[in-house]
């Protein structure tokens, strides 16, 4: 099947051209014509699988085809997502796809300034790409006016309830007119997805592409067994041994994502930090000088396991397990996408053997083990706790989608409320426990392993 086959019209198909494609997905397959047809849409699917272009396409051929008749320019399709970085991504695919249409669009997050999002709104816009904590600011400035969406999308909804936005959506959905399209889309289908569609969707078209919770099939899964005080060594080792040029590196929290780049620094390996506490600028640089190899290595919270679209990504680590295995699946999916094969690798120490556990009965198989010669781990080491609570879940999270502070601004009372709502889930980012790891020469290691790692670490 091709994109002709789908209804699409003649400037849509050339965007997709344009980008070289010329086969839908299969999320693709079956959304676009659901959503063309104009009814409601619940739909799931792994995540790097063209989730995002399964409903730009379709929206932006709707709008064209029913252009507003008093010539004004009233937001007509609301997008909202639960992250800066995922925000920006749909809007680029509104405009990459958009591009040989009339319409226009914008997008607003917080950790920026909102006074250029008020002039852009000010000058009409088609589609707006929001966050929902940015997204109440402006309606409590009265910057914009949702009185005429006929399309609402709920993408990544399952993120933006772990996160705490359920109240931010029910205040949105207060705001928009009863008669609309709603649409979907989840990674994964929990028993708070189906309550919220029940709510929310009417006689919904229901896909689902993939078994739930899957990873996705093209991406090679291995585990490491190593010492926790080791990890940050045998990454190094792991890095330059096999000349890995582009790697995305979890970790559970804010802190243990600034130490562990500077400590690959320190090993001669570029390295940025990507996480909540990180200005929208720094955050920005970092993810664009990734994309372009400035950076050999990106180390992100979960903040970063859903919303960055980086092409033919070959290496995702997990320098530390997620306390929540459905997490895993959404960190792997940053790569093997769009057909393209990926690798990830965990890094499992003694605390960890249950988090693994958890991850392998969610995939529903065991993960092959593989020990790397000279990192055996110490039988000898005892387990220490890790915090299992949902807090550690939020831990990169919790003003993703919001403002956040910019030096001694002040946050806007609507975002203050939420974000304190969301803290009281997410614990507030906490540093975990997890001790620094050796530097080379010290621990217990031989004398050829230290010349190895440090001749593997420059790469």
């Amino acid at each position: 099947m091709s994109f002709d086959t789908l209804g699409l019209n003649a400037e849509l198909l050339r965007a997709v051209a344009d980008q070289g494609y010329s086969e839908p997905t299969p999320i693709q397959r079956q959304a676009i014509p659901a959503i063309l047809r104009g009814g409601d849409l619940l739909a799931g699917a792994q995540t790097g699988t063209g989730k995002t272009a399964g409903f730009t396409l379709p929206l932006l051929q709707r709008l064209t085809d029913n252009p507003v008749a008093d010539g004004r320019r009233p937001i007509r399709a609301l997008v909202l997502t639960p992250t800066r970085e995922l925000a920006a991504q749909v809007a680029e695919s509104v405009g990459t796809y958009g591009r040989h249409l009339p319409l226009k669009y914008a997008v607003v997050f917080g950790g920026v300034g909102i006074n250029p999002q008020i002039k852009q709104l000010r000058s009409g816009v088609d589609i707006l790409v929001a966050t929902p904590g940015r997204l109440l600011d402006h309606v409590s400035q009265k910057t914009l006016d949702l009185s005429r969406v006929e399309i609402l999308v709920l993408d990544e909804a399952d993120r933006m309830l772990d996160m705490g936005f359920i109240r931010d959506i029910r205040k949105i959905l207060a705001l928009l007119p009863r008669n609309r399209q709603n649409l979907l889309f989840s990674a994964t289908f929990s028993d708070e997805i189906k309550k919220l569609a029940d709510d929310l969707l009417n006689s919904p078209a229901m896909i689902e592409v993939a078994r739930r919770n899957t990873a996705a099939e093209l991406v090679s899964q291995r585990v490491h067994p190593v010492d926790r005080e080791r990890k940050r060594e045998l990454l190094s080792y792991l890095i330059g041994s096999q000349n890995w040029r582009q790697v995305l590196v979890f970790t559970r929290t804010k802190h243990g994502a600034n130490r562990l780049a500077q400590q690959l620094e320190r090993d001669g390996i570029s390295s940025a930090a990507i996480h909540g506490n990180k200005s929208q600028g720094a955050r920005t640089r970092a993810l664009a000088d990734f994309k372009q190899g400035a950076v050999r290595v990106l180390v992100a919270t979960d903040i970063a396991a859903r919303g960055l679209d980086i092409d033919q990504l070959p290496h995702v680590v997990n320098f530390e397990l997620p306390n929540v295995p459905e997490d895993y699946v959404h960190r792997i999916g940053r790569t093997g996408r769009a057909g393209n094969e990926g690798e990830a690798i965990s890094l499992v120490c003694v605390d960890e053997r249950s988090l693994l556990r958890d991850i392998e009965r969610l995939l529903k198989r065991e993960l092959p083990k593989q020990i790397i010669d000279g990192y055996e781990p110490d039988p000898s080491i005892k387990p220490e706790p890790i915090n299992k609570g949902r807090g550690a879940r939020g831990n990169g999270n919790a003003n993703a989608g919001g403002n956040g502070r910019q030096g001694n601004k002040a946050v806007p009372a609507s975002h203050r409320r939420d974000a304190n709502a969301r803290k009281g889930r997410s614990g507030g980012g906490q540093p975990g426990r997890g001790k620094s790891a050796a530097a080379p020469g010290t621990g217990k290691h031989s004398a050829q392993g230290k010349s190895r790692w440090r001749k593997a670490a420059q790469g």
